[in-house]
């Protein structure tokens, strides 16, 4: 993987937790927390989405899309799981 391929993927994650971090609110998480919210985010969206069977598009803007909707279930796991 080459430089400019890791500093797309921290793009992507940090915009994506960003994101998820506004739909799903009383998460913030700084900068770096957001990246790895993102990051992570993206790992579950692309476990779950293709065993869904749902296409969410290519290039960076479905890359965000999806990191996005993982993160936001990441999100609302963690709110769940801090309420039990």
């Amino acid at each position: 993987m080459g430089i400019e391929s890791i500093l797309i993927f921290i793009l992507v994650g940090a915009v994506a937790g960003w994101l998820a971090g506004l739909i799903v609110k009383g998460f913030g998480f700084g900068l770096l927390g957001n990246i790895v919210v993102g990051i992570v985010g993206a790992f579950i969206a692309g476990m779950l989405f293709p065993r869904l069977g749902v296409p969410l598009g290519s290039g960076i803007l479905g890359a965000i899309l999806a990191a996005t909707l993982g993160a936001v279930i990441l999100l609302l796991l963690i709110r769940v799981i801090k309420r039990a």
